[in-house]
């Protein structure tokens, strides 16, 4: 008998030592208020996955030290649910003390992340809360219904309950159909809004003391740093990070400041006009199959393209998925220009391939999951950024062709020829040169440079921009220096009659 106890004392204590062995640990460092050093992460302007790598090195930076604290200095009106979520995400799962400092404001997804520290402390004349889901509509911003909030609601009621904060209050901050009341007793205050005040019993309703309306129906909880202490949300007001040190107790504290470097800073900035990159991307891509070989045109296509995958990249969202899209799609465009005549099915799948790569870089997920809603609204906006960016392109290769190809001649320096060829031998035909609204025949394709014949003569011409199969009818457009400018003619009264003889040798 002695020995059963004996065992069952072993493993009950066994299993609680390994219960709060994290617990513990945490604690043990919490309370030791000496010789810390405090790692200050900045979590400033809008939440994106930039945002979310930046705070990630930031904690394993912090986790280097010996005995450590994180604080976190908010100021954002919020941003992308995703990236939150996984700011949140990561701040939960790591081993350190976390302090969130309210520095100006913390409104919408900078909310979420300031619930997620151990502790919450608001600077003076400060904000948080409005975590309202929006989306932008034609109309502007619009508030999403139920079905997004719902995920939202339950990620805040979980934090409440981790770090003690009242859930109907936390609730409040994402639902404006929510309205919650102070129910005082007699020994403890109560947040509870309406229908868990209904269901009170009626032995707890006889102990109410006051009922206050703290939250209207219709409205968002947004909280003063005044309101957030008194509701249990921050545990104090202060001016600044060292007077917050002093009140908590902490002595010879090391701060050290966490700051962007400059690959962080770049990935945001090519986050912020990569529409604008995928617009020349796509622009120099096309323009390049218009063109023989493989050019100035190609590399730019690829650059920027490439620029935007390698942003995506480094905030963790592009991968070996993304890249294979757009490697698949560059070889299907390759193939078009290389191999293939015209412009048909492999340079559009390419094409398509390059967007579907370009649409997943832009996501954490590759398709929209039900019990995440929002993630179909960032699918769509996605898709809507990579085809006006392909929209943008198209306009661009208009102005392209309309505007700056035909004066390319007038752009680069010469030698041009100047001289005309007047009183010439009519039998001479070594220099032979068209006039405007001549007429002639194509004998090599033109893309969009090649050859036609006019009037028994070969000229090399080219096109504004546009593929002409062989043996299509064309027309002088105009005559630039040595450059000669055709497009496909309009149908004659009469049929042309044109004979080379070395056409069929050319071709």
């Amino acid at each position: 008998m002695i020995k059963k106890l004996t065992f069952l004392f072993t493993l009950i204590s066994a299993v609680a030592v390994f219960a709060l062995d994290d617990t513990a640990a945490l604690s043990s460092k919490v309370l030791d208020r000496e010789n810390r050093t405090a790692v200050i992460i900045p979590v400033e302007g809008t939440v994106d996955f930039g945002m979310a790598a930046f705070i990630s090195r930031g904690l394993e930076f912090a986790a280097q030290f010996d005995n450590p604290l994180v604080i976190l200095e908010i100021n954002t009106f919020g941003g992308q649910v995703d990236a939150a979520f996984n700011i949140v995400d990561t701040i939960v799962a790591c081993r350190l003390p976390t302090i969130a400092f309210v520095k100006s404001k913390a409104i919408s997804a900078g909310a979420l992340i300031a619930l997620s520290a151990d502790q919450l402390v608001m600077s003076e004349n400060t904000t948080i809360g409005d975590v309202a889901p929006l989306i932008n509509t034609n109309e502007g911003p619009k508030m999403l219904g139920e079905k997004f909030q719902s995920p939202l609601r339950a990620k805040f009621r979980t934090l409440a309950v981790r770090n003690g904060y009242p859930e109907s209050l936390a609730e409040a901050m994402v639902t404006e159909e929510i309205a919650v009341y102070e129910v005082s007793f007699s020994d403890t205050v109560m947040y509870l809004d309406s229908a868990k005040l209904a269901d009170l019993s009626p032995a707890l309703k006889k102990q109410i003391k006051e009922t206050r309306l703290v939250v209207r129906r219709g409205e968002l909880l947004t909280m003063t740093e005044a309101e957030a202490k008194r509701y249990g949300f921050s545990k104090m007001t202060v001016s600044s990070i060292d007077e917050m040190f002093q009140k908590m107790g902490y002595k010879d504290i090391e701060i050290i400041r966490v700051a962007e470097n400059w690959s962080e800073r770049l990935v945001r900035i090519i986050a912020a006009i990569s529409p604008i990159l995928m617009m020349l991307g796509f622009a120099a891509l096309y323009i390049e199959t218009r063109s023989p070989g493989f050019g100035l045109g190609g590399i730019l296509g690829v650059f920027c393209l490439a620029l935007v995958f390698f942003g995506q990249y480094m905030v963790g969202l592009a991968d070996h998925t993304e890249l294979l899209f757009l490697i698949a799609g560059m070889v299907l465009l390759t193939v078009e220009i290389f191999v293939l005549p015209g412009f048909g099915v492999a340079g559009i799948l390419g094409i398509l391939l390059m967007m579907t790569g370009m649409v997943l870089s832009f996501q954490s997920f590759v398709i929209p999951k039900p019990e995440f809603p929002w993630q179909y609204a960032v699918f769509m906006e996605n898709i809507i950024r990579v085809a006006m960016s392909i929209l943008g392109s198209v306009l661009l290769i208009f102005v392209f062709f309309k505007y700056f190809f035909v004066r390319l001649s007038t752009v680069v320096k010469g030698p041009y020829l100047s001289a005309t060829l007047q009183g010439t031998a009519a039998e001479d035909t070594a220099g032979f040169v068209p006039s405007v609204g001549d007429r002639g025949k194509v004998i090599t394709q033109l893309r969009p440079s090649g050859k036609i014949c006019i009037n028994g003569e070969e000229c090399d011409v080219v096109t504004e921009g546009q593929f002409i199969d062989k043996g299509t009818e064309v027309v002088v457009l105009q005559i630039q220096g040595n450059r000669i400018v055709v497009s496909v003619a309009p149908p004659a009264a009469e049929k042309i009659d044109i004979k080379c003889e070395d056409s069929e040798k050319v071709a």
